[in-house]
C-alpha cells in the first residue's frame, strides 16, 4: 500500500511513523521545509490539565501513555548522534485568583478526577512551597503531575527520522496543486509544483493549512488558522519547576469568541529561558507581530508570578494554531471523497496528541481496531459541520 501524507510537521511525521513500521510505502511532502511551521512554534506541551471530559481527554490519556514508550523507542531507533526531545514529566500547577476562579478550577478539577486524571487541589501553602515564585495572592491551585513537555522541534524531527529509518520518504518544498482521480473519481494522488505523485490514499496533516489543501482535493474540512504569540526570556537559574498557568487559560482553548484572549502560561526550558503566553486570535494568517498583545501577556505574567517583571525579554515569535470548530480534532476518513484523509484540528494540543492521532489513522486505514473509538473526530460529525462558518 502506498499512503502520501501532506505535512511533515509533528502530526504527519507522527502519522508517517506508524504508518512505515507497519509496512506501509509512505512519503511526506511539504510545500516548505520539514517541521518548519506550527511544530516549531510551540511549546511542546504534552497536557490533561487543560482538557474537559470528553473525546479529547480521553485521547490526550491515551497519548500520554504513548509517549511514555515513545522516547525510549526514538532515543534508541534515531541514535545518540541525534538530539534529545528534552522529554520533561515536569507536571503542571493551575493558579486561581479570586474567589470566583477558585470555585470554577476546584469544580473543573473534580470533573477531571471522575474521567481518570490525577488532578490534585493544593492549599495556597503546598502550591507557594512547589513554586516559591507564585503570587502569594493566589486563592487556589490544582497540581497535575500527568503533565510534561517535549521539545516541539526535535521531538518532530526525531519523528520524522524514525520514520524515514523504517522506510518513509520525505519530499520538501513541494506545493500540492491539485488532485489525481481514478475513472470513478477515487483519489489515486496528487499534482504537485514537481510532477505527479501517487498513493492509494492521500492523507491531510497540514497544520491549519488543513482545510485549504482538503478543499485543493475537494474535500472538506473545516480546520483553519488561529494566531497566537509568545515571549521568551532570557536565560536564568530555574526559578519555575512545573508548567505553571492561570485558570482562564481552559477558557481561552475552549473558547469560540473570535476576539482577542489572553491568559498566563509560564514554563522552563531545558535551555534556561522561560515561555511566556499566550494569546488566542482568529485573525487568518495575519503572522504581524502586536506589542501591545505582548504587552497584555507581560502584564498578566507577572500578575501570577512577581519576578518576571525583573527579567529581561529577547525575543518574541508567533504561529498559527489548526482550529477545529468544535475544538477537536478530525482523524479519518473524508466524507466524500474516496481515498482522502484527514489528520488535523489539534489546535494548540497536536504535539500532545501526535502519537495517539497516529495510531487512530493507521489503525482506521489499515482496517485494524483502533484502542478506542475515532467516531468523536470524524470529519461528517453533527458538532462540526453544524456549526455556522
Amino acid at each position: 500500500m502506498k499512503v502520501l501524507i501532506i505535512g511533515a510537521g509533528i502530526i504527519g511525521a507522527a502519522c508517517a511513523r506508524s504508518l512505515a513500521r507497519r509496512g506501509v510505502d509512505v512519503t511526506v511532502v511539504d510545500r516548505g521545509s520539514a517541521v518548519g511551521a506550527t511544530s516549531a512554534a510551540g511549546e511542546g506541551n504534552l497536557l490533561v490539565s487543560d482538557k474537559a471530559p470528553g473525546a479529547e481527554l480521553a485521547l490526550a490519556l491515551y497519548s500520554l501513555e504513548l509517549w511514555e514508550t515513545l522516547r525510549r523507542e526514538l532515543a534508541r531507533e534515531v541514535g545518540p548522534q541525534f538530539a534529545s526531545i528534552e522529554f520533561d514529566p515536569k507536571g503542571g500547577i493551575v493558579a486561581a485568583i479570586g474567589s470566583r476562579e477558585a470555585e470554577g478550577l476546584t469544580r473543573f478539577a473534580d470533573e477531571q478526577r471522575r474521567a481518570g486524571v490525577d488532578a490534585r487541589v493544593l492549599g495556597v501553602d503546598e502550591a507557594l512551597a512547589m513554586e516559591p515564585e507564585l503570587s502569594p495572592s493566589i486563592s487556589a491551585a490544582v497540581y497535575y503531575p500527568q503533565d510534561a513537555q517535549v521539545q516541539p522541534t526535535i521531538a518532530a524531527e526525531a519523528l520524522l527520522a524514525s520514520a524515514r529509518g523504517a522506510g518513509a520518504h520525505v519530499l520538501v518544498d513541494t506545493v500540492v496543486t491539485g488532485p489525481v482521480r481514478d475513472a470513478d473519481g477515487r483519489l489515486t494522488g496528487v499534482t504537485t509544483s514537481n510532477g505527479p505523485l501517487m498513493a492509494d490514499h492521500v492523507v491531510v496533516a497540514a497544520g491549519p493549512w488543513s482545510g485549504e489543501v482538503a478543499r485543493t482535493l475537494g474535500g472538506t474540512l473545516y480546520v483553519g488558522p488561529r494566531k497566537g504569540l509568545l515571549l521568551v526570556t532570557s536565560r536564568m537559574p530555574q526559578r519555575i519547576f512545573h508548567k505553571v498557568y492561570d485558570a482562564s487559560y481552559v477558557g481561552a482553548v475552549q473558547s469560540d469568541d473570535h476576539v482577542l484572549q489572553t491568559s498566563t502560561v509560564i514554563e522552563s526550558t531545558a535551555s534556561g529561558t522561560v515561555l511566556i503566553g499566550s494569546s488566542r486570535q482568529n485573525v487568518g494568517f495575519d503572522d504581524a507581530i502586536d506589542v501591545a498583545i505582548l504587552g497584555e501577556i507581560a502584564a498578566k505574567a507577572i500578575r501570577l508570578m512577581p519576578f518576571l517583571s525583573e527579567v529581561s525579554i529577547i525575543r518574541a515569535y508567533g504561529g498559527f494554531r489548526p482550529h477545529s470548530r468544535d475544538h477537536l480534532p478530525v482523524i479519518g476518513p473524508d466524507q466524500d471523497v474516496a481515498g482522502l484523509w484527514y489528520a488535523a484540528g489539534h489546535e494548540g494540543a497536536g504535539i500532545g496528541l501526535a502519537p495517539a492521532t497516529a495510531e487512530l489513522l493507521a489503525a482506521s486505514l489499515l482496517g485494524e481496531t483502533p484502542a478506542m473509538s475515532v467516531e468523536p473526530f470524524s470529519s461528517g460529525r453533527a458538532s462540526l459541520v453544524g456549526t455556522p462558518r
